[in-house]
């Protein structure tokens, strides 16, 4: 299974789960499955708000946006060392 880098279109999208990481590397069967997972992990505010109580629909998701995030292969990424 190949492995995905994950970032923002724009860097300053105040969206993003992560500042200071300019984008995550995980693991995925294809670029929609990488998004799918990315989407997963971080729905940013999960349950919209108290007028639009819809799950993973918040504010700070990424979801239905297609065009916000780069998905691009690239290789496995370094293992942390202690």
């Amino acid at each position: 299974m190949p492995w995905y880098a994950v970032r923002p279109r724009d860097a300053a999208d105040p969206r993003w789960p992560l500042p200071g990481t300019e984008q995550i590397v995980l693991k995925a069967e294809d670029p929609d499955n990488a998004r799918a997972k990315f989407e997963e992990a971080y729905p940013s505010e999960p349950f919209g708000s108290p007028t639009v109580p819809v799950p993973n629909t918040g504010a700070g998701s990424f979801r239905g946006d297609a065009e916000a995030l780069i998905v691009s292969e690239t290789a496995e990424p370094a293992s942390p060392r202690d």
